[in-house]
């Protein structure tokens, strides 16, 4: 992988060289990888496709630090921050202002983004097995944790089901992002979301780590003395829409992420800075609260809650 050989129980850390600053100095993405003696199954532990989603790099980092990157069958192989440039700016996107995640499968004469996709595509995702990619909300709006798949894909959803989170979304496959390349290459990839850019949270992290375990113990890559939280099935969700905001305004949410609600239910307020308007925001559905637009201030029409119906589980 990216030049370099490693040998059965040994480990490595390589650099993905794809773009230099202005100065002319080197961009390198850390690759860090472990072996087993024993053969195995390869899996991707990724973070910071958007720069900004700092809880899925401390799941990495946490992950990294407790030296659960060890397999005894296998090779895990962990990449913190895919878009370094991003998170250098603490921004979404790369410098060339493009979604990296709509940037797949690249190209090597592309833009910088497309020159990020086609390296990752033709460097490290030929090696794996499978991939869980750790995302956050996008600006304010804060997921509950969750684990997006496509349903009519078995396998994936029996990954989510071991991966325990407290919700998982049918999501199909959108044009151009990495889930897309990596299920067209016969691949399997988990996606999880959780909290909000630019935040670390603790519930959030813990959720990741823990999820992360439970698959890397499932496919017999290396047992961890864990919960299992058997207490808890996941939901899971189907259909699923955003309410929007009805005005501009000042906008207040009343209601915890996360949790089950029921349609008309009192929700949320949108307000003037006067004291002359007042909107009251009452759930469009029965269903479950999966995320929460936690701006103070919205436009009219802004996604500021997404809720969701439960599917009978598969």
């Amino acid at each position: 992988m990216l030049g370099q050989e490693i040998l059965p129980g040994r480990g490595a850390q390589l650099n993905l060289e794809v773009a230099h600053l202005h100065t002319r100095t080197p961009i390198q993405v850390p690759v860090l990888v472990e072996r087993a003696k024993q053969d195995g199954p390869t899996i991707l532990v990724m973070a910071g496709l958007h720069g900004d989603e700092l809880n899925g790099i401390e799941i990495v980092r946490r992950f990294l630090r407790k030296k659960l990157n060890k397999p005894t069958k296998g090779t895990i192989i962990c990449l913190p921050i895919f878009n370094i440039f991003g998170f250098l700016n603490l921004q979404r996107e790369l410098p060339d202002g493009r979604d990296l995640n709509r940037s797949f499968p690249g190209s090597n004469s592309g833009s910088l983004a497309a020159q990020f996709a086609f390296h990752f595509m033709n460097e490290i995702a030929p090696h794996c097995d499978y991939i869980i990619d750790f995302h956050t909300g996008a600006a304010q709006r804060n997921n509950f944790p969750q684990i997006r798949c496509v349903f009519s894909d078995k396998e994936s959803v029996d990954l989510a089901k071991v991966f325990n989170p407290p919700y998982i979304l049918h999501s199909g496959l959108i044009a151009k992002t990495l889930r897309e390349s990596i299920v067209k290459r016969k691949k399997k990839i988990l996606l999880f979301e959780g909290g909000k850019s630019n935040n670390i949270e603790e519930n959030v992290v813990e959720e990741g780590l823990n999820g992360l375990k439970r698959v890397i113990a499932h496919l017999g890559m290396r047992n961890y003395k864990i919960d299992i939280s058997k207490d808890r099935q996941p939901i899971f969700i189907g259909e699923n829409k955003w309410m929007r905001a009805p005005s501009s305004g000042m906008f207040q949410c009343f209601v915890a992420n996360g949790t089950a609600v029921q349609k008309g239910e009192f929700l949320a307020l949108v307000t003037d800075p006067y004291g002359k308007y007042e909107k009251k925001i009452k759930a469009s559905q029965t269903g479950y609260v999966i995320c929460i637009n936690e701006a103070s201030v919205v436009y009219k029409g802004d996604a500021i809650i997404h809720l969701a119906k439960e599917k009978p589980q598969l």
